[in-house]
């Protein structure tokens, strides 16, 4: 057997990527891998594609079960372990909308806890399908380079649904979630009035979940640090931000704690007596409600 898959592996490489070139190169399927070493297809295409963290003795398993180089092996199990803070820890996430969910929805299948913040929109898993549909749709919108319209109905359906799906995850007893939110998410109209209602109502429904502890940055407080962007942490695995047109992960371990510290300090600063907060956007929207008395 060669020494050598055909594509010589980066050093910055994951460490799935380079397994799934080896298994590739031995001529092998995900299912006859994992014949060999005793795992499901379904753990090999996860280790291979990211979605799960890899295990060092079963990356070990794995990489003796390919016969790769002894040095090879030894490479592998280190980079598995290596703890880094740099750049090239985050790798784009699914670009496509349908398959981005999915996606995600393979990673939070893996966490206990969920700890998500956002500062301009409702988290994704306590959206309403209208309030998904009009953030989507927004998003979709912007892309030039796809002229289809009915394409780009279809994909922000799909979403949706996909969202909707993702949701059901909150109903899991076992789990914890703890949604910190700025307050701005709730003036920020991104759909009509009735919607945003809805919204609100639906937010109130979810905080009322025993495993789910949400919180919200009054306009009052000073924010420890600056919020730039929104994120979501699946335990201490690994840490995804949304971007316009796509989504970034990373596992680094350095990475994966510094998002943790940013988490607490928005949450020292959060409340979680949200009634009275909820209870004034509520009535700005029902004033804007066609037909309200001025």
């Amino acid at each position: 057997m060669s020494d050598s898959p055909n594509l010589p592996p980066s050093l910055d490489e994951p460490v799935g990527v380079v397994l799934a070139r080896w298994r590739k190169e031995r001529k092998l399927s995900g299912q006859a891998l994992g014949e060999l070493v005793g795992m499901s297809q379904a753990k090999i295409s996860r280790l291979e594609t990211g979605v799960s963290i890899p295990d060092m003795l079963d990356v070990r398993r794995i990489a003796e079960a390919l016969e790769l180089p002894a040095a090879e092996v030894s490479r592998l199990v280190a980079l598995t372990d290596r703890p880094s803070d740099q750049l090239i820890d985050w790798q784009s996430a699914e670009p496509d909308l349908p398959h981005r969910q999915h996606f995600v929805r393979q990673l939070e299948a893996n966490a206990k806890e969920i700890r998500t913040f956002q500062p301009s929109v409702f988290v994704g898993l306590i959206q309403t399908s209208e309030y998904a549909r009009a953030v989507l749709t927004g998003l979709q919108a912007q892309q030039a380079d796809d002229h289809n319209i009915a394409e780009k109905a279809l994909a922000v359906s799909e979403t949706v649904a996909a969202r909707i799906q993702r949701s059901q995850v909150l109903y899991e007893t076992d789990r914890q979630f703890f949604f910190v939110m700025a307050e701005s998410v709730l003036s920020n109209q991104v759909c009509r009035p009735a919607d945003m209602l809805a919204q609100i109502a639906r937010l109130r429904e979810v905080a009322a979940l025993p495993n789910v502890n949400v919180r919200i940055v009054p306009e009052s407080a000073i924010w420890p640090v600056a919020a730039l962007h929104g994120f979501e942490l699946m335990g201490d695995r690994c840490v995804m931000i949304d971007l316009y047109n796509t989504g970034l992960l990373s596992r680094g371990r350095q990475t994966i704690r510094y998002y943790r510290r940013v988490f607490d300090a928005y949450e020292s600063v959060a409340t979680s007596d949200i009634e009275p907060i909820l209870d004034a956007h509520q009535k700005r929207y029902v004033r804007l409600l066609p037909g309200a008395a001025a």
